[in-house]
């Protein structure tokens, strides 16, 4: 995955269960995204010297297993996404094999992959198939769901309830006279009508500015755009939510590190232990992260009673 998108993994963190409600909500029923849990993206294929697959997101859940007349149950479940930013998926389908396998063999779980491509559009939405012969024998047949962005329909999405689907209409089919339409359309959208909080809003944001290019003239059609009454709301909400986001992005952060050195030091922490940490501002924080190396345990930092 290019680092320049880097902001996918961050945003897929957040809302992946509305990019699968948007875009095979007949699946997302079957899920559990209650107790959600990311995994360490590399995998190892032979270790300690085989090759190392670095994945994009691998979340782990509970799915439902549908099992006869009998009612489903939950068992574990991966999911694999991979985003694809190239112009060709040729090389990809047998990566995309590759890395389910290799999820296969390591958690004996049931894994769905799923490719997002950012520049192929192929159908829009289905299945991609990757096969290996021997001769005139079919011998392998791999499968995995895609998403083709550049093949949809961009008006579509950004007049549609699901965030994630305005967001993401940055990179789908549209006129190049309505680009800059497209552009204000998806930011007010955003950043005056959507619900979610600011780091959320935030990220969404950011993928309409980082993937929507404008050409000049479509540049200065945009600016002349959001002059118009429609567009003013959003103007001053953009410093507004663009600095909280990047505030709450950055606590984040530093909880997440904090909770890493935590483990590494004590192992696993509790849910208790976790709650308190995620209620803690930026300067307890500080504190722990200079108290942490010579505390003798958890209570010692203030986190266990």
């Amino acid at each position: 995955m290019a680092e320049h998108d880097q902001r996918f993994k961050n945003l897929f963190r957040e809302v992946l269960p509305e990019f699968m409600q948007e875009f095979f909500p007949q699946r997302a029923t079957r899920l559990d995204f209650s107790d959600l849990e990311w995994l360490d993206k590399e995998v190892f294929t032979d270790p300690p010297g085989g090759d190392v697959y670095i994945l994009d997101l691998v979340a782990r859940l509970r799915s439902r297993t549908p099992q006869g007349d009998t009612e489903p149950l939950l068992a574990t479940a991966l999911i694999l996404l991979e985003i694809e930013s190239r112009d060709a998926v040729a090389t990809f389908r047998r990566r995309m094999y590759q890395y389910y396998e290799a999820l296969r063999r390591k958690y004996g779980c049931r894994v769905l992959p799923i490719a997002l491509y950012l520049r192929v559009g192929l159908d829009g939405i289905g299945i991609d198939t990757y096969v290996e012969s021997y001769d005139d024998m079919e011998v392998l047949r791999f499968q995995f769901l895609y998403v083709g962005l550049p093949a949809l329909d961009a008006e579509q999405y950004v007049a549609g309830g699901n965030w994630l689907g305005v967001a993401l209409a940055a990179l789908m089919r549209i006129a190049p006279a309505r680009r800059a339409w497209l552009r204000a359309e998806a930011l007010r959208r955003v950043l005056v009508e959507c619900p979610e909080n600011d780091y959320r809003r935030l990220l969404l944001a950011e993928c309409i500015e980082a993937y929507l290019s404008l050409d000049d003239q479509q540049q200065l059609a945009y600016e002349q755009l959001i002059r118009k009454p429609l567009y003013q709301e959003m103007i001053p909400m953009m410093m507004t939510t663009f600095e909280k986001g990047v505030q709450k992005g950055e606590l984040q952060g530093q909880r997440r590190l904090a909770r890493l050195q935590l483990e590494k030091r004590f192992g696993p922490l509790s849910p208790a232990v976790q709650q308190r940490l995620n209620e803690w501002s930026a300067e307890r924080l500080d504190e722990l992260a200079l108290a942490l190396f010579d505390a003798p345990s958890l209570k010692a930092l203030g986190l266990e009673d």
